[in-house]
């Protein structure tokens, strides 16, 4: 809890140095002129004008922001940059996936993923070589 800006740690020694050079008669008298002097300051039309006065200049910006619609155009800019967002989220994930179509694969990988497919066993004869059915007229 404050009162005008002091704490209450603060405020004991204000009493406490109070009452050490005014002392405990003249304590009760202080009080009392203090107490008056307060609320006649509180009760005075200066006093309101101040406050008013202060609670304009609080509520200013929002009241500016209501006169130039800045309120709902600070919304739709929330709901606009909402929308931004899934987009941005949405084309990530639309990259993504075709990242696996338009960037060609690693040729290690090529080669560690391929299977074979079941061929059948095909020699391949060298044409310059004899085929084993024709004899041979050396013999």
């Amino acid at each position: 809890m404050e009162l005008f800006g002091i704490g209450p740690l603060e405020l004991f020694f204000i009493l406490l140095i109070a009452l050490i050079i005014l002392g405990p008669k003249d304590m009760v008298k202080a009080g009392l002129t203090l107490g008056r002097l307060l609320r006649k300051i509180i009760t005075s039309p200066e006093w309101h004008t101040i406050q008013k006065a202060s609670r304009e200049m609080r509520n200013l910006p929002n009241r500016l922001m209501r006169e130039a619609s800045l309120e709902d155009l600070s919304k739709e800019m929330n709901d606009i940059n909402k929308i931004g967002g899934q987009l941005k989220t949405d084309i990530k994930k639309i990259d993504q996936d075709l990242s696996s179509w338009t960037t060609p694969p690693d040729p290690v990988e090529i080669q560690s993923n391929q299977i074979e497919p079941d061929a059948p066993n095909i020699q391949i004869v060298d044409s310059r070589s004899k085929p084993d059915s024709v004899n041979d007229d050396s013999s």
